[in-house]
């Protein structure tokens, strides 16, 4: 007898497989131009990698032996030169620099430039160990941590100009986006404030069941064009001219169906992406580890004490130090401006209350940019809050000084906080340090920004500043919380400058 559900299985495996077939005109062209651009961008980071190198090792030789060393080493230091760009080329992919699920965003390819050069060292040291030969300590130390340094902000300056690009719609991976409504018009939405993901959304595929999607009434104006149900995804992206396809999570999709639908995208070389429910936990926390066939997800604990804690402590102080050692003039021609801008016995530096680390309270200061009785002025101007949160915000503020204005732009007004870092009481980079009403309104979740320090500044700087809805920097302070480290730290510091230098979200 025949088995009749095995038949029916077969029958519809084979019209997937038979649909999957119908091939997209523009997948080819889409992948041959996603190719072309990705070759030229890693052609153009390995040759910045190489002068990078050989740039680091003629400073380091100029630096160590002069412009004209004398001796028998002359010729071995001429030599090894010649091959530190080389040998800083194969330190870079043995620690995967290269790869491209790595590069143009997040902090990993960062991570992957710091443990290049620590490879490197370790290398030159065993080499010189085994061949007994007397590598001259301050060659190395400058060779190396100047090309890791500048390969960093090279990385850095060569991603920033692919966002730039990204961010005008040029060379965008076209999504479309798989998921009930609700988390796909939230992706969407995200996906459209942050440019520099490198992902615009051109369509989704919703239950079959949903009905009126997306409403006029909706405040979200990232509202993707519905191509169809779960079961028409390849064809919504043959109508769309998509190349990347975006699960999110539902229980409808589960494992068997997700294969399906790899199967069916891989003729045309789609790339299908599975968006985890495990928000904000990512990068070297999170490892896959099979078993029996069945691949289980490991989730590590965040980094909340510990060496790296305390690395991070030791930077936050000497660069602080360092810093207002080198901005003590621009800090003086500040204090000046707001003392002659102020009635005599103004306060020239603002003291408020702020909770820190572990719920504890602390002074915070920065320079004083409102009139004296703004915080009576308060109460009238509640209905003009330009947030929607707990937090007070107002684009057009009348309590803020001509010169308050002025410092606000520039972020100037947060110099003092060094201070408060030097003390102990803040970090460099961190989650945003909150009023004492504000964490009186914190539901459970929202109190883990209290298990670090709060920050000068942070992703919810970097990310867009006052812009930003109350959810929105909650979830930025929260991310970090979860997936610090120094590198991290790094790009957001970097990211701040950039961030001040637009003048973005500053009000």
């Amino acid at each position: 007898m025949v088995d009749l559900a095995g038949k029916s299985a077969i029958l519809h495996q084979t019209s997937l497989l038979d649909r999957s077939s119908t091939r997209n005109p523009s997948a080819p062209s889409l992948t041959s131009e996603r190719a072309a651009w990705q070759t030229r961008y890693m052609i153009r980071l390995v040759l910045l990698d190489l002068l990078i190198g050989l740039a680091a090792a003629s400073a380091a030789w100029g630096a160590r032996f002069g412009r004209a060393p004398e001796g028998p080493y002359r010729e071995d230091y001429l030599l090894l030169t010649c091959c530190v760009p080389f040998a800083w080329l194969g330190a870079l992919a043995v620690n995967r620099a290269y790869e491209l699920r790595r590069l143009f965003v997040g902090h990993d390819e960062y991570d992957r430039v710091v443990r290049s050069g620590l490879t490197l060292i370790a290398a030159f040291a065993i080499v010189s160990y085994s061949l007994d030969y007397r590598l001259a300590r301050g060659y190395l130390v400058l060779a190396v941590p100047l090309a890791t340094a500048c390969a960093v902000l090279g990385r850095y300056a060569l991603r920033k100009r692919l966002h730039r690009q990204w961010g005008r719609g040029e060379r965008l991976h076209r999504v479309i986006l798989v998921g009930h409504e609700q988390s796909v018009l939230a992706t969407a939405g995200r996906l459209g404030r942050e440019s520099y993901h490198g992902l615009g959304v051109v369509g989704a595929c919703l239950p079959r069941a949903t009905r009126d999607p997306f409403p006029a009434r909706s405040c979200n104006p990232a509202r993707p064009t519905v191509y169809g149900d779960f079961e028409r995804v390849a064809e919504a992206v043959a109508q769309a001219g998509a190349d990347t396809v975006i699960v999110l999570s539902c229980p409808e999709i589960d494992g068997a169906a997700l294969r399906r639908l790899a199967w069916q995208l891989e003729h045309d070389d789609i790339d299908l992406i599975v968006a985890s429910s495990l928000v904000d936990v990512a990068g070297d926390r999170t490892t896959i580890r099979p078993m029996d066939g069945m691949p289980l997800l490991h989730i590590e604990h965040a980094y909340l004490k510990g060496v790296r804690r305390i690395a991070k402590e030791v930077v936050d102080r000497i660069v602080a130090l360092l810093m207002l050692v080198a901005i003590a003039p621009l800090l003086l021609a500040i204090v000046a401006a707001v003392r002659l801008s102020s009635a005599w016995g103004d306060p020239v530096i603002f003291r408020q209350q702020r909770i820190g680390k572990d719920g504890r309270p602390f002074q915070i200061y920065k320079f004083r940019t409102m009139y004296v009785d703004a915080e009576a002025r308060l109460a009238d101007l509640r209905h003009h809050n330009d947030t929607d949160g707990t937090l007070f915000k107002m684009r057009d503020d009348p309590r803020v000084t001509p010169v308050g204005r002025v410092l606000r732009r520039w972020s100037l007004d947060e110099l003092p906080q060094l201070f408060n870092v030097m003390t102990g009481d803040m970090s460099l980079v961190g989650p945003r340090p909150p009023l004492q009403r504000e964490v009186a309104q914190y539901p459970a979740d929202m109190r883990r920004r209290l298990v670090v320090k709060p920050g000068l500044t942070g992703l919810w700087q970097v990310s867009g500043r006052s812009d930003l809805s109350w959810e929105e920097s909650i979830r930025l302070d929260l991310s970090y919380v979860e997936n610090w480290s120094l590198t991290m730290d790094l790009v957001i510091m970097l990211r701040t400058l950039a961030a001040v230098l637009r003048r973005s979200g500053a009000y």
